[in-house]
This record gives structure tokens, C-alpha cells and sequence, in this order.
């Protein structure tokens, strides 16, 4: 039995989330107090280490940030917050330095000068990259700066259950807004829950790709931080614009591979099992096109054709030129035995990028005081109906530092924080669920619907089916909660639910298609009436 003094934390800073987002603010907060950054897997599992293609920055003497702007804003498809825009465009050449100031290896060509690579949507080329794992680049100089940090203690194997707050602790006030106070945690190791609390709290928690059937992003990415604040009483938005990336590698044993969108950027093609090219009857730009209308594409043929994939094809560039671009995706295919410099690659789409999340400010604040969000679980305006490639890297530093110095700002104010004893987590003698089965298939079910009915493509017949669906399931995994003792598969299961909620919600209430969401009922963009976020407060 663990003692309770064991199971109660204290810090100046609660960080929920390892990626990209969580560790660069830990860094910057960490000289200001003590941070403890929270992870539900081994430090580095999540999508910040996955991302391949770059980091989009106005770099180039051919290039501007209005131009940034400008593609921004268009592949936002009218939803994007101008303001949030300008300050990730602006901010981009100098959080490259700083990513540079702290190590990251990024690629030069032969006069020293750094590469730089065009992906879809991009009016010229601009994505900083190592290689084709920019991501991983990042995420290891961040680890080693964080975990040479004596002010930074980063727990893994720690899944947040539910946010602490004042309402929910029976301090709230009249009058005054809701202030979080940290979270409970399930530690997966140890088998018990520990209370964390801190003066501020901070979602870096990531998106939700694992709603669905198909996604490129790692096991961890169930959602929880959206969940975990619209539970605690903030607003989300947007949660229709579910980004489906086009080329994901199509093999039974090739578990969430994205083909970074970098391929086609350098002159990959997309062909049908014929050899044909396809994108010219769908928009100009061919492959190069934003993603939304790759994808819908890529699931247009693929439904006419009755094939289970696409093929990329980047071969006609030489052997010599992907290893040298490409050479994780390079080993990754020939670990199932396709050797991309002589054939080429079967690919599908996949959820890859959710737009929507918590709803804040330019300084990550949210409805509740104390609590920030930033990363892929905000909804700050950047994004709008569709993501345009490589800015989510770039969303993730730029909010970093606008929250950092909010937060800074709060630390001495006069309604500074101040932290009290929390109480231990009361698990009301439940007991242990003998039919995991049951978690097991509603996990498999709510994947399978969302995939089926809330994907690429979407009726209003799919919607209420779906709705249908998650609202009877939710019911189910409402009774496992209350009645079973919490384990990482009930806690996911119960986020991922509400997810999946949100995310019909808010399809069923846009009656247009718009950017990532696109509906057969309303084919056509209606500004007239549309050209607005959708929020949803609390049910």
C-alpha cells in the first residue's frame, strides 16, 4: 500500500503532456520554479517525435511573412483568427533560432545555407527540416536540455484522470471565474492515484487521432486534455476539422507510418494501381494541393476504383536523392519490402491532426483560471477549417513563449495563486471490472463508426447514426466509471468517448462543407452563414 504522503505532489508549474509543446514551456517556466511535466508513455512517445516533414518559417529572401500569412489563411478556408496568424508567421524565423540555440541538427546544403523543402499548400519552399524526422531532431534536444534541468522532474507513466478545480471542490464564487489547482493521476506503474497540484496548469496533451479507425499518430493520442477541460467547464471549438493526412503507408503490418507529405513537395507522384496520375482532375495545384483536397481525392478514387490504396511514386528522382532526403521512410519501406527508389509506395489516409480543442487566447489561457492549453489540444484561430502543413511544430514554440510570458506575468500579480491542500482522490470502494472485453469492444466500436460515418467524407444520415451510436456507448462507459475501479483502457475509453461526442456534435451542427469537413447534404461552402467557429459549451 502506498502512503499517502507518497501520493500527494506539489510544484509551481503542472505540465500535462512530454511532447514538443510541454518541454519547450518547461524549459522557459523551469527558471521561474519548479515543473513537473506529466506523460502517459516513456518520454518522447507522442506525436511531436513522429512529425517528419519540417517546420514551416520564413527563412528565405524569396519568401515573406505575408506571404506565410497569406497561405495560412487560405488553407484555413476563411476561419482563421488573423491575429493568431500574424504571430505564428511573425514569430517563426527566430523560434527556428531558438530551436537552433538549443541544438536541433537541421539539414544545410552544400553552401552551408539551410534546406529548405515546399509541401502542399505553400506558395514557396519553406519547411526547415532534419532529414525526414524533424520531429525526432526537436524532441531529443528538448529531452537532453529538460533532463539536465534541475527544476524539471518529468514522471512517466502518469495518465491524468480529471482536472481539480474550485466548483468541483465547492469553492467557487459567484461571480468570479473557476481556477484549476492541478489534476489527479492514475500512476500505471504503481497502480495508485496521485494528487498533483501547482499554482498553474498546463494542457500539452496533444490531439486525438486514435478516434478513428486509421490514424498516423501514436497509442496515446485519446484526446484526454480536451476531455479533461470541457468535463471541467471550458468551451471547445472546431472539433469538426479533423485533418485526414493523404499518404499513410498502406501494409497490414505498418502501424500508423505517415509518408511524409515532404514526398510530394520534392516531385512525388500519386497514381492509380494503373500507373496513372489522378490529381489533375481534382485541382490544379496536383499534388501539391492543401490536404483536405488530397485526401478527398484519394477517397474518391479509391471508392471508384474499388482499390484498397493509392500509390506515391518518387522513383524517376534517383536512388541517390531519397536516401539522402528521405531515409527513414526509405528503411521503413524496406522493412516490408517495398524499396521506394524502384516502385512505388501503396499509401491511404489517416486522422492525423485534430484543428479544433480548447478554446483560448493568443496567451493559451482558457475559460478557467490557472489553466492553459497549448499544442494540438488548443483551438487558438491558427488553423481554421484546415491545418496548412508544417505550422503545427511552429503553433507549438510560438505559444510556448506567449503563454510563458503570460504566465510569468500572474506569478507575482495581485490574484496570484496560492496553493492549499488538496484532497486525496476518493476511489469509493469500487471494484476491480471483471469484463475488460466490454472496454475492449467499445474501444473497437467507437473507432470503427467514426472512421464509417465522421470521416473523409460525411451525410447527415452517417452523422445521426453515429450519434446514435456514441450516445448509447457513452452510457455504457459511464457505468464501467462509476462502478469499476479506474485503469489507463477506462480512463482513455471515457475520453475518447466524449471525444468522438464533440466531434458529431459539431459536424452535425456545420450544414456546409467547409475546409477538413465536407458533407455530401451540403456540398457547397456557404459563407453567408458559415464564415464562423463552431463553439460548444457545456451540455
Amino acid at each position: 500500500m502506498v502512503s499517502a504522503q507518497h501520493r500527494r505532489f506539489v510544484s509551481d508549474f503542472l505540465i500535462l503532456g512530454g511532447g514538443s509543446t510541454g518541454l519547450d514551456l518547461a524549459l522557459r517556466l523551469a527558471e521561474h520554479g519548479k515543473v513537473l511535466v506529466l506523460t502517459k508513455a516513456p518520454i518522447g512517445d507522442c506525436n511531436s517525435m513522429m512529425a517528419q516533414g519540417g517546420i514551416a518559417a520564413v527563412l528565405d529572401e524569396d519568401d515573406s511573412t505575408i506571404l506565410h500569412y497569406e497561405d495560412t489563411m487560405t488553407a484555413g478556408a476563411g476561419l482563421c483568427n488573423p491575429q493568431s496568424v500574424r504571430l505564428v508567421v511573425e514569430n517563426g524565423a527566430r523560434m527556428i533560432q531558438h530551436l537552433i540555440d538549443l541544438g536541433t541538427p537541421f539539414d544545410k546544403t552544400d553552401n552551408n545555407s539551410y534546406h529548405l523543402t515546399r509541401e502542399g499548400g505553400h506558395s514557396r519552399r519553406r519547411v526547415i527540416h532534419a532529414a525526414d524526422a524533424t520531429g525526432r531532431a526537436v524532441m531529443l534536444s528538448l529531452i537532453k536540455q529538460a533532463q539536465a534541468h534541475p527544476n524539471i522532474e518529468v514522471l512517466p507513466n502518469q495518465i491524468a484522470i480529471d482536472l481539480i478545480t474550485a466548483h468541483k471542490l465547492g469553492h467557487f464564487l459567484p461571480g468570479k471565474k473557476d481556477r484549476c489547482y492541478g489534476c489527479y493521476a492514475l500512476d500505471t506503474e504503481a497502480d495508485v492515484i496521485r494528487t498533483y497540484q501547482a499554482r498553474f496548469t498546463i494542457l500539452a496533451s496533444g490531439g486525438a487521432g486514435k478516434v478513428y479507425l486509421y490514424t498516423s499518430n501514436p497509442d496515446t493520442a485519446t484526446g484526454d486534455g480536451i476531455a479533461m477541460a470541457y468535463r471541467a467547464g471550458c468551451r471547445v471549438s472546431n472539433m469538426e476539422f479533423i485533418q485526414f493526412h493523404p499518404t499513410c503507408l498502406y501494409h497490414p503490418q505498418a502501424k500508423s507510418f505517415l509518408v511524409s507529405e515532404a514526398v510530394r513537395g520534392e516531385g512525388g507522384h500519386l497514381l492509380l494501381a494503373d500507373g496513372t496520375r489522378f490529381m489533375e482532375r481534382h485541382h490544379p495545384l496536383l499534388e501539391l494541393a492543401p490536404r483536405d483536397i488530397v485526401a478527398r481525392a484519394i477517397d474518391y478514387e479509391m471508392k471508384r476504383t474499388g482499390e484498397p490504396c493509392v500509390h506515391l511514386d518518387i522513383s524517376h528522382k534517383g536512388a541517390d536523392f531519397i536516401k539522402a532526403h528521405f531515409p527513414t521512410i526509405y528503411e521503413k519501406c524496406l522493412e516490408f519490402g517495398i524499396d521506394m527508389t524502384q516502385e512505388p509506395i501503396p499509401v491511404v489516409p489517416a486522422a492525423h491532426y485534430t484543428c479544433g480543442g480548447v478554446v483560448t487566447g493568443l496567451q493559451g489561457a482558457t475559460d478557467i483560471e490557472s489553466l492553459y492549453a497549448i499544442g494540438e489540444v488548443a483551438s487558438t484561430g491558427l488553423h481554421g477549417a484546415n491545418r496548412l502543413a508544417s505550422n503545427s511544430l511552429l503553433e507549438c514554440l510560438v505559444f510556448s513563449e506567449s503563454a510563458y510570458n503570460d504566465i510569468v506575468s500572474k506569478m507575482f500579480g495581485e490574484d496570484r495563486p496560492v496553493l492549499s491542500r488538496l484532497p486525496l482522490w476518493d476511489s469509493y470502494e469500487a471494484g476491480s471490472c471483471e469484463e475488460e472485453i466490454l472496454i475492449a469492444h467499445d474501444w473497437q466500436e467507437i473507432r470503427r463508426f467514426m472512421w464509417d460515418y465522421v470521416g473523409i467524407v460525411r451525410s447527415n444520415q452517417r452523422l445521426a447514426r453515429a450519434r446514435r451510436r456514441i450516445e448509447m456507448v457513452m452510457q455504457e462507459i459511464n457505468e464501467y466509471y462509476w462502478n469499476c475501479k479506474v485503469s489507463q483502457n477506462l480512463i482513455e475509453l471515457r475520453n475518447l468517448a466524449l471525444v468522438a461526442h464533440l466531434i458529431i456534435r459539431s459536424s452535425q451542427h456545420r450544414k456546409e462543407s467547409r475546409g477538413l469537413h465536407y458533407t455530401t447534404d451540403y456540398p457547397e461552402r456557404d459563407d453567408a452563414r458559415w464564415l464562423k467557429e463552431t463553439v460548444l459549451p457545456i451540455e
